[in-house]
């Protein structure tokens, strides 16, 4: 992989700092073109749904590679319609939930994988450990590698899962899935009001074994997006220089 590969934008802004929906929209395509040529994906999330999928062609357009992070969850049926829907539009990534089960994963994955990467949603990053007990009623260690198993076997492209579980299946040789993670922080950065429990800076995380690293407000609250961007794939490089050195 590209190092510029690795790195996903999450451009993730709330309605109320911009007046509404549309001025969202106008916000992910002005952070489009700001990127265009670095190389990078953009992570499209609420904003999609609200627009519609011609919001993927209008970025791909602007030079930019789009990550669909829909996290599809239905019933089998429903979620092969889904995929049906996405294979028109042909987003790079698109995302799915573990906990679908693994007919309705592989449902997305038949119909759209040979052009879409599809990564299957672990544990969330924002549920500590007591949350996960109350949802999944185990450990955030136990419930991604059971995801990661159900991934596996409906034949998905990766995971998104916490940096901090990366050494949980990184040396089982069960799982050959690429590792995606958000919850990254890098260390130039501070973000107000922090939703993420499970963090790792960018050089540890690729050290650790992610294949991709998903960072927003890092990136998308920085003065200069751009400068961020650069700065992080800069990062980004060290681990992969400093892995291939032993």
């Amino acid at each position: 992989m590209e190092v510029t590969d690795r790195l996903i934008v999450a451009a993730d802004f709330s309605p109320r700092d911009y007046g509404g929906r549309v001025g969202v929209e106008n916000e992910v395509i002005n952070l489009a073109k700001t990127l265009k040529g670095t190389g990078v994906y953009i992570k499209v999330n609420s904003i999609l749904r609200s627009s519609g999928y011609d919001l993927i062609l209008e970025l791909r357009d602007l030079g930019v590679k789009i990550f669909a992070d829909l996290k599809l969850i239905d019933i089998p049926a429903t979620m092969e319609i889904d995929g049906e829907m996405l294979a028109e539009v042909r987003p790079d990534i698109v995302t799915v939930m573990c906990c679908a089960g693994i007919d309705g994963m592989r449902a997305v994955q038949k119909v759209i994988g040979g052009n879409t990467e599809v990564l299957g949603v672990t544990v969330l990053t924002s549920l500590n450990e007591e949350e996960c007990q109350t949802i999944f009623t185990c450990s955030t260690k136990a419930g991604v590698l059971k995801f990661a198993r159900m991934a596996q076997l409906a034949g998905l492209g990766g995971l998104i899962l916490s940096p901090k579980e990366i050494e949980i299946l990184i040396n089982r040789f069960e799982i050959t899935l690429g590792l995606n993670t958000p919850g990254i922080r890098p260390n130039w950065t501070i973000v107000k009001g922090d939703d993420q429990s499970r963090i790792l800076t960018p050089y540890k995380a690729i050290f650790s074994g992610a294949k991709r690293l998903v960072i927003g407000r890092p990136i998308t609250q920085s003065d200069d997006p751009r400068s961020a961007v650069l700065k992080t794939l800069d990062e980004i490089e060290r681990a992969i220089e400093d892995l291939r050195e032993g």
